[in-house]
């Protein structure tokens, strides 16, 4: 182990202990050194807006303020993609404006499909949900976790579980 590892390995479990004093949580090397109000405003994000140092984020992504975006979150801004005000973004969401299956299942002959989506004020987005291109999620709907999300889904609308149409049907959604 070299010297500059060695200090690195040190200042590590020193942020560590630090976290797990103060906040009893374990986050990535990049979440100790980073500061998740600064990730955001690097990103032109609303005032009080906050994310983890591990989110992805691609292309033209716009977001409100005082918006909470949790670890391991993608938003794919690829065609577009606006989020409101005060809204939470659990941890593994995965909000997409493009998708490759007409691409992969015409052996890459046809185009990626691309259309913005966007994400009202005020909207709950669960646990591991995925959000499709195009959906328009209004303001002040809630996504239950594990929840895939292919239509949009209308003001204070409430959506969980998979994308069946009778669950649509019965809450309105389509």
């Amino acid at each position: 182990m070299g010297f500059l590892e060695f200090i690195a390995r040190k200042l590590q479990r020193r942020l560590q202990l630090q976290k797990m004093t103060e906040f009893k949580r374990r986050v990535s090397l990049g979440d100790l050194v980073t500061d998740r109000w600064e990730n955001a405003r690097e990103y032109g994000f609303g005032e009080g807006t906050s994310m983890y140092d591990n989110v992805l984020v691609i292309g033209d992504v716009k977001v409100g303020k005082n918006t909470w975006i949790g670890p391991n979150v993608v938003l794919d801004g690829s065609a577009g993609l606006t989020i409101g005000d005060n809204c939470t973004i659990c941890a593994g969401v995965q909000i997409y404006s493009h998708d490759s299956v007409k691409w992969a299942l015409s052996g890459g002959e046809a185009p990626y499909e691309r259309t913005p989506t966007h994400i009202g004020s005020n909207v709950f987005i669960g646990p591991n949900a995925v959000i499709a291109r195009g959906v328009t999620i209004g303001d002040g709907a809630a996504i239950g976790a594990l929840t895939f999300v292919n239509k949009s889904v209308p003001e204070n609308g409430k959506l969980a579980g998979s994308a069946d149409p009778r669950l649509a049907i019965a809450h309105n959604l389509m």
